[in-house]
């Protein structure tokens, strides 16, 4: 399952509700478009408004999505080839672990009939002094790749990311041999700042790499 990418965890810190232009991306026949123009929108915790599309539209998550979410989020704990969680993560620890509260938040990629084939979660990368950089975590449904969802997840977040006060992005552990997902982000404009030697125990290639990714906003 490609493009998938390690969120941590990070302590809150106060975001003041403010407005700010947020350009919109879209994806059509597999294709990203955008920027869009931008619109002027009042933010509370900075939560760009949905980003539409023909083929599927990116949004805030709500209570609502989380059984489709969750139906994407299960086979890639599973599988163990992208993410550090436990493989046996409950559902109910995964959600509350994607769900986070302010300024964390939680966001999805859903088609025109409202099935969610994609999500992804933002929040500050450290606490404190170190909480103005921030993470993010993504997720794309098997059945869906080639379709700019993980690319459009991204570019969501990045969006978030900047109404909301974050100087930069950091990924602090893409498995190295996910390479689709390694060139996407360095499309994308992050770098790798480091790779930890055989810091990931892959389930059928063994010890591989992790990099950390970082990119400014």
């Amino acid at each position: 399952m490609p493009w998938r990418l390690l969120p941590t965890t990070g302590a809150a810190s106060a975001v003041p509700s403010v407005v700010h232009p947020i350009k919109h991306y879209s994806s059509v026949n597999g294709r990203l478009h955008g920027p869009c123009p931008a619109a002027n929108v009042a933010h509370v915790r900075a939560t760009p408004e949905p980003s539409t599309s023909t083929d599927f539209s990116v949004r805030p998550a709500t209570a609502a999505d989380w059984p489709g979410m969750w139906a994407v989020v299960e086979p890639v704990i599973r599988a163990g080839e992208t993410f550090t969680w436990d493989r046996d993560t409950t559902e109910e620890a995964a959600r509350q672990r994607w769900f986070k509260e302010a300024p964390g938040q939680a966001f999805v990629a859903v088609t025109s009939d409202g099935r969610v084939i994609g999500t992804g979660e933002l929040h500050p990368n450290q606490g404190g002094a170190g909480s103005h950089v921030a993470n993010a975590g993504y997720m794309a449904h098997s059945n869906h790749g080639g379709k700019g969802v993980a690319r459009a997840l991204c570019n969501y977040s990045l969006e978030a990311a900047r109404a909301a006060g974050f100087r930069a992005m950091q990924f602090n552990a893409v498995v190295e041999s996910n390479v689709r997902a390694v060139a996407a982000w360095k499309a994308m404009g992050f770098e790798v700042l480091a790779t930890i030697p055989e810091a990931f125990d892959h389930p059928s290639l063994g010890y591989v790499g992790l990099h950390v990714m970082y990119r400014k906003l």
